[in-house]
């Protein structure tokens, strides 16, 4: 029964990391406001909680194999649920900027914990459960943009909004941190992680899989809509629908990807996924007609719905590197893609069209097939 209580635990902190996510998403505007910037120096600002993510990561993977992933996935949610009520009360930019690195470092040091919190219970039950995980993380966005938008719609301000949802999630976070569980510590003659983990062998083609599934997602989170109101002349209300088309898509084929990849297997699941979001690229690239454009982008979101969750269950389980480096490696890989893809994408439609830049990330997703048959385990 423990191993289920574990399983249920990891799961609700993943949807509380997804809440969070969804809230700050909804308030940036306000937030925005708040602090009297424009979109560059806010962009900036944005950048400080990416470098605090960064700078997570070898550190978090350091801590799990010292520690134990359970055990760093409760002190990180503990931390992040303090720094995330933190957010709602920086007035200005100079209290903002440290709290959001702080914020940004425990978003990243939480990610890496609990997926290899994940992976343990996953490898305890004999079967994929990864992929659900991160279905609930991208169902707790939705959840909490949703309840952004009530608060924005009822008058919350931003300190009382952040304080009630950090009160909540209070509620959750007991209720993960309560499970009991032993988890693996690395042996320190061998397999201790180093401070800067990059992949090798095998597990760099795993990394890549996770860099083009996390650009794919930054782009169509990023640029789809801008793409469709700019370039294929369609209004603002029908450009918006792609990038719902495609969460919801993505949600729904995480939810249920664990029953394919354990039927199937990852390798299998992941050439079809990777066949998948060229597709469905190739749809959005060809601007035919909306319908179409929506049909490519709900494509996409099925193609690289399972490619993050399988790329971090074969890093936990890899032979030649520690699980904390191993899972640190391919975060730093994956979530760069997502952070600093899109603007490299947004230099490339500036210089030639944001069709050659949707072009060009259906010819990496080419790339996911070819990698697929380094998430054997």
């Amino acid at each position: 029964m423990h191993i289920i209580r574990a399983r249920r635990a990891v799961a609700a902190i993943f949807f509380m990391m997804g809440t969070f996510i969804g809230v700050w998403a909804s308030r940036i505007p306000d937030i925005k406001a708040r602090l009297n910037l424009d979109e560059a120096q806010f962009g900036l600002l944005l950048l400080v909680m990416a470098a605090g993510a960064f700078v997570s990561f070898p550190v978090a993977g350091h801590q799990m194999d010292k520690r134990g992933a359970a055990l760093v996935t409760k002190v990180c949610g503990c931390v992040l649920l303090g720094c995330f009520v933190l957010l709602g009360f920086g007035g200005t930019v100079w209290p903002m900027a440290p709290i959001m690195f702080v914020t940004g470092f425990f978003i990243g040091a939480l990610d890496v914990a609990m997926n290899g919190w994940g992976a343990e219970v996953e490898k305890a039950l004999k079967k994929p459960v990864m992929s659900s995980y991160h279905g609930l993380y991208s169902l707790g966005a939705g959840v909490g943009a949703g309840a952004g938008a009530g608060a924005i719609w009822f008058g919350f301000s931003i300190p009382a909004h952040f304080v009630v949802w950090g009160g909540l999630s209070c509620i959750i976070l007991f209720f993960g941190c309560t499970a009991a569980w032993a988890s693996d510590i690395a042996q320190s003659d061998k397999r201790k992680a180093p401070i800067l983990a990059v992949p090798t062998g095998a597990l760099l083609f795993v990394g890549l899989i996770a860099l083009v599934a996390a650009l794919g997602e930054g782009a169509i989170t990023d640029w789809a809509a801008l793409y469709q109101i700019n370039e294929l002349g369609y209004a603002p209300s029908l450009s918006a629908i792609a990038f719902a088309v495609f969460s919801v898509a993505m949600v729904i084929m995480r939810l249920v990807g664990d029953r394919l990849i354990a039927r199937f297997g990852p390798v299998l699941v992941a050439r079809l996924s990777g066949f998948a979001a060229v597709i469905g690229g190739m749809m959005l690239v060809s601007g035919y007609s909306v319908w179409v454009v929506w049909l490519g982008c709900a494509v996409m979101g099925l193609g690289y719905a399972t490619l993050f969750p399988l790329a971090m269950s074969r890093a936990a389980a890899d032979p030649t590197m520690s699980k904390g480096a191993a899972l640190a490696a391919v975060a730093t890989l994956g979530y760069g893609a997502f952070l600093f893809g899109p603007p490299v994408l947004g230099f490339i439609g500036d210089a030639f069209s944001l069709q050659i830049a949707f072009a060009l990330v259906a010819v990496f997703s080419a790339l996911i097939p070819l990698f697929a048959s380094a998430l054997k385990p």
